[in-house]
């Protein structure tokens, strides 16, 4: 009542910069309010049933070996935090923070290995077409010679081509799928969804983010991981994203400037 009918004798300029006692506790019962609706999700989540990946680690060893180069310890250390998550029967919520170039698609590609291995579908949503290709085009170079079949999904693909890639998805012929916002669509479905991995993910609202959750199978919810590099200060992470655990990768590989 004060903020949109304040008295005649009320400090304007407060008002003006908002920085009126009563603006402030308006803000302050808004950030209540959206900490206790995290903490309410994260706590039903967190008793939810998700696949547990107790992973022997081979195709992750099988995939950095092909590669001309080693990984970062701030990668190794990320990884070794997902694979933690992944053991688990509670569903992983977990933010991967670095700057272009720090390696966070290696770090998805490790926690897709996990859950491979362990004969469950990954899926890796992208904002846009050109950066759902580039993942793409990346996983199907690392995965497909370790006999990973790599399936591509978009919104632009019509026709014969998108039944097939959704029969192949849905029949679980396709094990690690890549693509856009269509991954959420309700005629999309997976035959044992076990990782969702979403990249830049504050293109996508809460609901969108939450939407392939919804398309675990077995009465299991996927695990997910989800990926900026936005740099997001530690206060604003927790107030933002309670929902999530956060890791950071804080090292750019050998020669890479930020």
């Amino acid at each position: 009542y004060y903020i949109h009918e304040p008295p005649v004798d009320a400090n304007m300029l407060q008002l003006a910069q908002g920085s009126h006692p009563a603006q402030q506790r308006l803000i302050f019962e808004e950030l209540v309010a959206h900490q206790i609706s995290l903490l309410n999700r994260r706590a039903y989540i967190r008793q939810i049933a998700s696949p547990a990946f107790s992973s022997s680690k081979v195709l992750a060893k099988k995939l950095l070996e092909a590669l001309p180069f080693q990984m970062t310890n701030a990668q190794k250390r990320v990884s070794k935090e997902i694979l933690n998550d992944l053991k688990q029967h509670q569903p992983m919520l977990r933010l991967v923070q670095g700057d272009v170039g720090a390696g966070k698609t290696l770090v998805a590609a490790i926690a897709a290995c996990h859950a491979l291995e362990a004969d469950w579908q990954v899926a890796l949503m992208a904002p846009t077409e050109i950066l759902a290709e580039q993942h793409y085009l990346n996983f199907k170079r690392w995965f497909e010679p370790l006999g990973i079949t790599v399936a591509w999904l978009s919104g632009k693909q019509k026709g014969k081509a998108r039944a097939q890639a959704e029969q192949q998805i849905k029949e679980g012929h396709a094990e690690l799928i890549v693509g856009t916002h269509a991954l959420f669509q309700d005629n999309v479905g997976f035959a044992k969804l076990g990782l969702v991995i979403i990249d830049e993910q504050h293109r996508f609202g809460v609901d969108q983010r939450l939407a392939l959750r919804n398309k675990g199978a077995e009465q299991f919810t996927p695990h997910q991981l989800v990926m900026t590099a936005t740099p997001i200060p530690r206060t604003l992470a927790m107030s933002a994203y309670g929902d999530l655990d956060t890791s950071i990768i804080d090292e750019l590989p050998p020669g890479r400037t930020p």
